[in-house]
């Protein structure tokens, strides 16, 4: 006998209606149906498939925990996590040129040179001619006085490009009060953990412009996002999908 008879008998068992059982999961009356048919292609993926058969077998009375895992000895096994750190490299160091300053002596020995060469000029032109007067330039200062509660060029153009960086990225710390299945995925699709976030565990992860996360339990976990407290993503035994965006990438809609 499948996952499916089991759970279509318990609910009888209960005396409860597909639509009793829908309204109670939240799970729509024709996917009810198929899973209890043992057809479980309409759920979107093994991720999903068992978060229904949780939600279900806890309405019904069943273990939750042995009817998934009799699931996944059907259909092949869980797949393993992956972990955060295959997924992301650190960043290339930023190299910032210092400005020189400008080599005045060699500017003013120059000038000096070509007021010379003028005056020598003009006299061998003609001995009526007035020779040129040549006088010291005012050597400028190395560097100008800082202005008071400005910060240097260089200092920042380096907090700019921090900024930017921490802007474009989105942090989230998921905090687990009881287990918890976490599917986590970057802006491109990439996986970047899926497994259960055990009881007192907290995890953080991280990723470029957005996150997307599904929880099979969102009244199980608290959420901080970008360091802000977001509380709970949803209730107890509801399966949640939420997507998280950078700072930068909010403000650019």
């Amino acid at each position: 006998m499948g996952i499916g008879s089991d759970l279509a008998d318990a609910r009888r068992s209960m005396g409860m209606t597909v639509g009793q059982l829908s309204a109670r999961t939240r799970i729509r009356e024709v996917l009810i149906q198929a899973i209890e048919r043992n057809d479980f292609s309409q759920c979107g993926g093994d991720f999903y498939a068992r978060g229904h058969i949780r939600n279900i077998a806890k309405v019904v009375g069943l273990d939750p925990e042995t009817m998934v895992h009799r699931y996944d000895e059907q259909h092949g096994g869980v797949a393993p996590p992956v972990r955060a750190a295959t997924v992301f490299q650190a960043d290339m160091p930023l190299k910032i040129r210092e400005r020189r300053s400008p080599n005045w002596t060699t500017a003013m020995a120059l000038a000096l040179g070509i007021v010379v060469v003028f005056g020598v000029v003009r006299t061998m032109e003609g001995g009526d001619t007035p020779i040129a007067d040549i006088r010291s330039a005012p050597v400028p200062s190395a560097s100008a006085p800082p202005v008071p509660g400005a910060a240097p060029s260089s200092t920042r153009r380096a907090a700019s490009l921090s900024e930017g960086k921490r802007g474009d990225t989105v942090v989230l710390q998921v905090k687990a009060r009881r287990a918890c299945w976490v599917d986590v995925e970057d802006a491109g699709g990439k996986k970047i953990f899926s497994g259960t976030l055990k009881a007192g565990k907290t995890s953080t992860w991280k990723a470029k412009e957005k996150l997307r996360v599904v929880f099979d339990d969102a009244g199980a976990v608290s959420l901080k996002v970008n360091g802000k407290n977001m509380g709970t993503p949803g209730k107890r035994g509801q399966t949640v999908d939420r997507s998280f965006a950078a700072p930068a990438a909010t403000k650019r809609r």
